[in-house]
């Protein structure tokens, strides 16, 4: 079936409108919405979040910004983006896990991290990483094979699969002895310490929060396990003249092209921890909603697995470029789910936005969940239609769509997820039929990523 069929196809039927939370009463108090925000950013947006080009608030007697027009955002993310920098409350919340690392650094330090690390992320170097992928994936498809029939926590199965793909490119080793420990780590941090408190929000970022100190014994334990993994790492050794081959080597061998320096060990385990953390949960999260969706909508699922079929006939090689409906179904899957749910910044400096006057500190808020089903922005912006991501639809607009944001801080891993998530969910439907054993909604829940509010059982048949 050629691509404009299965447009037409899609088109024709009833898309599948997936479930979502409520809408926030647009009266909601600051405390009420201080409340909400510690379940979920989501529960504190109503109605006109959805369909208005920006929203005037205050926040602790600051001026607050919602930004849903392109062009202003276009204004923030990358023509005065130097004005903008991370809020004191997610600078609070990141540090403790990620350091000094590219996600958080800012000015001449963001800057030398951003040069240096540019090259261990290029197309080219990924392709090297692949093999890698390709691995865990499938030993992941053989232990579904051999108990599929039963009910399986996919979400669960997610995570471990992408940490494993975060372990051996990262490492070019397993990760059966550290997995363990590793998501101890990271479930511990997202249940107490990532949920901001009142008095993250209120305080200066120089005056430490009671949160703050819990956070600072997490990160002395955090660090010293991040480096076992690199000794360990290091002790395998590198052969002199060999090509890289992963990512440890990619960032050790990295020099900033200005300078010639190196990363520094702590600025490499930062880097590390960084793009483990980030990678895998992220990947994860999308993986477990693209999912939700096909088990929610079986046609769509079959169009997955027809287009697998196709390409790997012959026992041919799944080549991402060519997944095309697949890589569809992920990027729809990341404009109504999309990880990073929330781009947060305060003001520098002045500065005038759509005419309106930015004071220093104001907050100014991108939200990709609001913007990626934005009213004014999307036909069906609620509906699952990944047809949207293909030809002949025209593209969106490039401010309209952020799942990896914009600009000169745009995610430097995004071809790298990009490439492990179709590739990952075009194997898993490729092998099985993917069903869920209730019917019991699943909601969002923006804390970190956007989560699922519980792990739901899937049933999974090989096809």
């Amino acid at each position: 079936m050629s691509t404009a069929e299965v447009y037409d196809l899609a088109r024709a039927r009833r898309p599948l409108v997936p479930p979502a939370p409520p809408r926030a009463p647009d009266d909601m108090t600051a405390f009420g919405r201080m409340v909400a925000m510690r379940r979920s950013a989501i529960a504190t947006w109503g109605q006109r979040a959805y369909e208005e080009d920006i929203i005037r608030g205050r926040f602790f007697g600051r001026s607050s910004f919602i930004l849903n027009a392109p062009d202003a955002i276009r204004h923030v993310l990358v023509d005065n983006y130097e004005n903008y920098t991370r809020t004191p409350t997610a600078m609070r919340v990141l540090r403790p896990v990620l350091g000094e690392g590219l996600l958080i650094a800012e000015g001449r330090a963001w800057k030398h991290q951003r040069r240096t690390l540019a090259p261990a992320f290029t197309p080219r170097a990924v392709s090297t990483l692949v093999p890698h992928m390709i691995a865990a994936i499938d030993e992941t498809v053989v232990k579904l094979e051999a108990e599929s029939g039963a009910p399986f926590d996919l979400y669960q199965i997610m995570q471990r699969m992408t940490l494993e793909i975060a372990g051996r490119t990262m490492f070019s080793f397993a990760m059966g002895r550290h997995g363990a420990t590793l998501r101890d780590f990271v479930m511990e941090y997202g249940a107490r310490l990532a949920r901001p408190h009142f008095l993250d929000m209120l305080l200066p970022l120089s005056w430490p929060s009671p949160q703050d100190f819990a956070r600072a014994r997490f990160r002395k334990r955090w660090t010293a396990f991040v480096a076992t993994l690199m000794a360990e790492r290091r002790a395998q050794g590198k052969t002199d003249g060999a090509p890289p081959r992963d990512l440890f080597d990619l960032m050790g061998d990295a020099r900033d092209p200005e300078t010639g320096a190196a990363f520094t060990d702590e600025q490499l385990g930062d880097e590390v921890a960084t793009m483990i953390l980030a990678g895998h949960e992220t990947t994860a999260t999308t993986l477990f909603w693209a999912l939700y969706l096909l088990a929610l909508d079986p046609a769509t699922q079959d169009e997955v697995a027809r287009e697998v079929k196709v390409l790997g006939a012959n026992g041919g090689a799944l080549e991402p470029e060519r997944l095309k409906f697949t890589r569809a179904v992920i990027d729809e899957t990341l404009r109504l789910y999309p990880p990073a749910f929330l781009i947060a910044r305060a003001a520098g400096g002045p500065d005038t936005i759509a005419g309106m006057p930015v004071k220093t500190n104001d907050i100014i808020l991108v939200a990709p969940w609001l913007l990626h089903r934005h009213e004014k922005l999307w036909r069906d912006p609620n509906a699952f239609i990944p047809t949207r991501f293909m030809a002949p639809a025209s593209s969106p607009d490039r401010f309209a769509y952020l799942p990896f944001g914009v600009g000169a801080r745009i995610c430097i891993g995004a071809h790298f997820a990009l490439v492990e998530a179709t590739l990952a969910l075009a194997r898993l439907v490729g092998a099985f039929r993917v069903d869920l054993a209730d019917e019991t909604p699943v909601m969002p829940e923006a804390v970190v990523t956007t989560q699922p509010d519980r792990s739901p059982m899937f049933v999974i048949t090989p096809r």
